[in-house]
């Protein structure tokens, strides 16, 4: 019970507003933007600097995130924000520590899109 309360109250310091997201990633030296929409999605509008891992991809989304570097600081997102919350569960499981989902996703972000 103690273990499942306290993933969930690490998952919800990890749900970060737009400016607070953005404000964290650009200050971030070890920051790592990632999109885990499809790669349709991806290809019509990004943030840019993303690494695009689709989450509908499966296993395949977990053999790309475990080459990623457990030490960065992972910036995650999608069109509304239930997709990468979806991918951090899935991140935290394969130990990574230090990932921030945007609320709202890119469909709300008001900052830099290509």
């Amino acid at each position: 019970m103690f273990i499942f309360e306290a993933l969930l109250l690490k998952k919800n310091k990890m749900n970060l507003d737009q400016q607070t997201w953005w404000s964290n990633y650009i200050n971030d030296e070890k920051g790592v933007l990632l999109d885990v929409r499809t790669a349709d999605e991806f290809s019509m509008n990004r943030i840019p600097n993303a690494l695009n891992i689709d989450i509908y991809k499966g296993n395949g989304f977990i053999e790309q995130v475990e080459k990623l570097d457990t030490n960065k600081n992972y910036y995650v997102y999608c069109h509304a924000g239930v997709r990468s919350a979806n991918a951090i569960g899935v991140m935290m499981q394969l130990g990574f520590e230090n990932l921030f989902n945007l609320v709202g996703g890119i469909g709300a972000f008001e900052g830099p899109i290509e």
